[in-house]
């Protein structure tokens, strides 16, 4: 077999995408160049890697065994990248983190200087919802999730580091609840999700309409056009509290208190970026808290 780098990227992509069309623009090149490229790497298997269904590209099962062999092998050749600069005195490599929804509020401030100061490592950071987060962890597929509640099925040995208190209140756009208004949830899967159907199961057994969304950004605007009401983590809406579109509503047993966390496999073996980055947040976890959540911590 005689394949060409080029030729892996271009099938890896469009595994990835199921589309010459989108891999073309991923890769910034022409559909054709695509369509050759895919060719000649298709003409070195006796097997077909994909089968066109209709106007739709359909990946073959052998061609998902392939898919999987042409990912590691992109991987191990970016690593040559990482490790001559390592030998080079530069920390470099990829760095995985996947993040609850709400963690997008409170990882970057502690990963900003993290990559100033390391520019040659790449980072990926997925942010869903805490059911995905706890999936990518379990599968080994990134070094690190940021979540506020644990599981209690949870089935695998875990490290942690505590970031922050995540402060939940039921917030509307005016002063008190609507009675004919719903109550807005998140989506299943989602830690906030957990927490606001356990404090209205115990505080209130009347009937309400309720509105699932599948985002804390979707929640959010809801509860600022009117829907409804809702239970939102504090760190997401500071700005719209100064500037009065939302309101604390002040209920007993509230806020919610859980606390944000950094977890990962105790028995994976970390890489040199992920110990890196771990020594970074323990040595300056306290000045990044002192520096960007000041008001945070006071309220």
């Amino acid at each position: 077999m005689n394949y060409t780098l080029n030729q892996l990227r271009v099938f890896h992509k469009v595994v990835e995408t199921k589309s010459i069309t989108r891999a073309a623009e991923e890769l910034f090149m022409t559909q054709p160049a695509v369509s050759i490229q895919l060719k000649n790497f298709q003409d070195q298997f006796d097997i077909p890697l994909t089968e066109l269904k209709g106007r739709r590209i359909q990946v073959t099962d052998f061609g998902y065994e392939i898919a999987a062999i042409t990912e590691k092998a992109l991987e191990q050749l970016l690593n040559l990248q990482y490790k001559t600069k390592e030998y080079k005195g530069v920390v470099t490599g990829k760095l995985r983190i996947a993040s609850a929804s709400t963690g997008k509020y409170v990882i970057p401030y502690f990963l900003s200087k993290f990559l100033e100061d390391h520019p040659g490592i790449d980072l990926v950071l997925d942010v869903t919802n805490k059911s995905q987060v706890i999936s990518e962890l379990k599968n080994k597929e990134i070094e690190f999730a940021v979540v506020s509640v644990l599981p209690e099925d949870i089935d695998v040995d875990i490290e942690e580091e505590v970031l922050i208190e995540n402060k939940l209140y039921l917030v509307s756009k005016s002063e008190s609840m609507v009675k004919s208004k719903p109550l807005i949830f998140r989506e299943p899967g989602s830690a906030t999700r957990r927490e606001m159907e356990n404090y209205f199961q115990h505080k209130s057994n009347r009937e309400r309409g309720r509105i699932e969304l599948t985002s804390n950004e979707a929640v959010k605007q809801a509860v600022i056009a009117g829907i409804g009401s809702s239970i939102l983590p504090l760190i997401g809406i500071k700005n719209e509290l100064v500037d009065g579109t939302l309101k604390i509503i002040e209920r007993k047993g509230l806020p919610i208190v859980t606390t944000w966390r950094i977890i990962w496999l105790k028995k994976k073996q970390l890489t040199p970026v992920a110990e890196a980055y771990l020594k970074f947040l323990r040595e300056e976890k306290n000045k990044i808290l002192e520096e960007s959540f000041s008001w945070y911590l006071k309220n």
